[in-house]
């Protein structure tokens, strides 16, 4: 059965782009791999399961590239990061210096907040309503 194994995101450089996403935000760093002419970089959110999709940090290699590193979507929030406890980590990417485009909202669906990473791509950070 197909699944989206990865979602690539444009980077600046893989050490820079490693520490802002396991030092500040908490990813697990799942590969590292160097090859020649080649790195492959893979993160993943906290708690995320094994085998659960990843993000590869594919570093920019031409000028049109370079172009879209912080901008992926045209300004957009680009990715969403679920949570099970919106406080805990408002809190962590708080204290990590992390820069917040939208303070937290209480929504119908959820607590939501949207920061930018460290190319200026936009995320929402997001715990979703309790059903009743």
């Amino acid at each position: 059965m197909p699944y989206l194994a990865h979602i690539s995101l444009v980077v600046r450089e893989y050490d820079e782009a490693i520490d802002f996403f396991v030092t500040k935000l908490g990813f697990a760093l799942v590969e590292d791999k160097q090859e020649p002419n080649k790195r492959w970089v893979t993160i993943r959110p906290p708690g995320a399961p094994p085998g659960a999709t990843t993000i590869l940090l594919a570093r920019a290699s031409n000028p049109e590239q370079e172009a879209v590193v912080g901008s992926q979507t045209g300004g957009r929030v680009f990715l969403f990061l679920e949570t099970d406890d919106f406080q805990r980590d408002y809190d962590r990417f708080n204290r990590n210096g992390v820069e917040w485009v939208r303070l937290p909202a209480k929504m119908d669906y959820g607590t939501v907040a949207v920061f930018k990473d460290l190319y200026g791509n936009q995320w929402d950070l997001i715990e979703r309503a309790k059903s009743s």
